[in-house]
């Protein structure tokens, strides 16, 4: 059902059994997947693909221009996945041309009231961001991560998978897989063992990766401490990501337990 109301470029490509509430106003260059739910007062716009079953509520504005001082109106896009949530005033930007040219979220994730996904951000899938939390440009958020209200990401940090921040966190810093970070400008205050549990993780996986955790982290020097990690802790799998998320980008600064 599409609300007399609505406003909608006859060059949108809008799948079947898509729901459009009144007062939403959608662009030329938007495709919508079959079976997404566009609540009163949405605007979308840009280059945008929507993907299936989404969920979106009034005055959310996805697919406009970047928040980027260098950005002159190139062709850059947004592609949503399946199954989001995108709840009120959230506010998702294409990428630039510097980072990409892509924004990107994954599926089945929750975007509450008031989140902002700036340019050339990569969302994973069954990522929560709560309310009024701000993720800055060039960030990537991997799968199962959990984001607490009012937090602020700063430009190009990464966050490992299953890591949780704290409400309120500045994060400056990236965060390992499985980390748990607060603090004004976070800090890494231990594993997530509550959200590895829910996950079903064993609890022999977990108790291994805390001991390894307390063995990466036992000095500031990174470094030195893995090269002398005991070859044992790199068979299980958990560990092996946290090792990789580190090695991966050394010019990152790394959230630490030293970071408070």
């Amino acid at each position: 059902m599409i609300h007399t109301s609505a406003i909608i470029d006859p060059k949108s490509k809008i799948s079947s059994n898509v729901n459009i509430g009144p007062f939403t106003v959608i662009g030329p260059n938007v495709e919508i997947g079959e079976g997404t739910i566009i609540q009163s007062h949405v605007n979308i716009t840009g280059h945008t693909i929507i993907g299936k079953n989404n969920k979106i509520f009034p005055f959310a504005s996805i697919g406009n221009v970047p928040q980027d001082l260098k950005y002159k109106g190139e062709k850059t896009k947004l592609i949503i996945g399946d199954g989001n949530t995108i709840r009120e005033n959230t506010t998702i930007n294409t990428g630039t041309i510097g980072g990409g040219g892509l924004t990107k979220i994954g599926n089945n994730s929750l975007l509450m009231i008031g989140v902002h996904i700036a340019h050339d951000c990569s969302i994973g899938n069954n990522v929560v961001i709560a309310n009024s939390g701000a993720i800055a440009g060039h960030a990537i958020i991997d799968d199962d991560v959990i984001i607490g209200g009012n937090c602020g990401v700063q430009q190009f940090t990464r966050i490992g998978k299953m890591a949780m921040i704290g409400g309120m966190t500045g994060v400056s810093r990236d965060v390992i897989p499985y980390g748990l970070s607060l603090g004004n400008r976070n800090y890494l205050n231990g594993i997530n063992v509550i959200g590895l549990r829910r996950k079903k993780i064993s609890n022999k996986q977990i108790i291994s990766l805390t001991d390894a955790y307390k063995e990466i982290f036992r000095t500031e020097n990174l470094s030195e401490n893995l090269s002398s990690l005991n070859g044992g802790f790199k068979e299980n799998s958990l560990i092996k990501d946290v090792i990789d998320f580190i090695s991966k980008d050394k010019k990152r600064p790394i959230c630490t337990p030293f970071s408070k």
